[in-house]
């Protein structure tokens, strides 16, 4: 275990003992300059599980600190974030960079929902540094980071610490298939928009 990863789990530790506001502050530095891989979505699962009457509010505090981190970084991408991508592959870089100049907010969603190594923080910093619209940003975020936490969150309640070893099996599956979900409706709303832009302008003149 490298030195950035074992303080990470201390410091998760640490912020668990605060309950919700832990969350809250795991997931803000998760999302911006602290990488807490998996960490803080076992701590939801743990406290969810703990009191499952408060489930919800615990994905919800989850669900604004990590809000808060990734707007961190997208100012910071909009001040000039590629000096921050020095530690990114420039593959990775590239490909976000096409992602997202053809559809900025379905971009947004996917990696939002994506789980570690996924690389989150480069399509945050690109975004800011691409100028995509700070409320379609937001709103992608919201509902993606939302998606996730609330899911946690209700495995937490439901199934108790049974969860936790569910989402450390399965994670990486359930995410791809949630992400498969949103590509494909996607797909069939464009089909569907482009057929009724293709019915509005009707048929073409007729030759004389």
């Amino acid at each position: 275990m490298t030195f950035l990863k074992l303080l990470s789990t201390k410091l998760g530790h640490a912020l668990l003992l605060y309950g919700g506001w832990g969350l809250l502050v795991m997931s803000f530095l998760d999302s911006s300059f602290v990488p807490f891989p998996v960490v803080n979505d076992l701590a939801l699962i743990v406290l969810a599980s703990q009191r499952p009457s408060r489930a919800f509010f615990y994905a919800l505090q989850s669900t604004v600190g990590s809000l808060l981190g990734v707007y961190v970084l997208y100012a910071l991408g909009r001040g000039g974030g590629k000096m921050l991508w020095r530690k990114s592959t420039p593959g990775s870089v590239a490909r976000a960079h096409q992602w997202l100049e053809r559809n900025d907010f379905v971009a947004l969603l996917v990696a939002s929902l994506l789980p570690p190594p996924a690389p989150l923080k480069v399509f945050v910093l690109t975004a800011g540094a691409l100028q995509v619209n700070p409320v379609h940003f937001g709103v992608a975020m919201l509902i993606g980071r939302g998606l996730r936490f609330g899911a946690e969150a209700w495995l937490g309640a439901r199934y108790g610490v049974q969860a936790e070893q569910y989402l450390k099996q399965n994670l990486g599956l359930t995410s791809l298939a949630v992400i498969a979900l949103i590509l494909g409706f996607t797909l069939i709303y464009r089909r569907v928009r482009q057929r009724a832009r293709k019915a509005s302008f009707g048929p073409g003149p007729t030759p004389t």
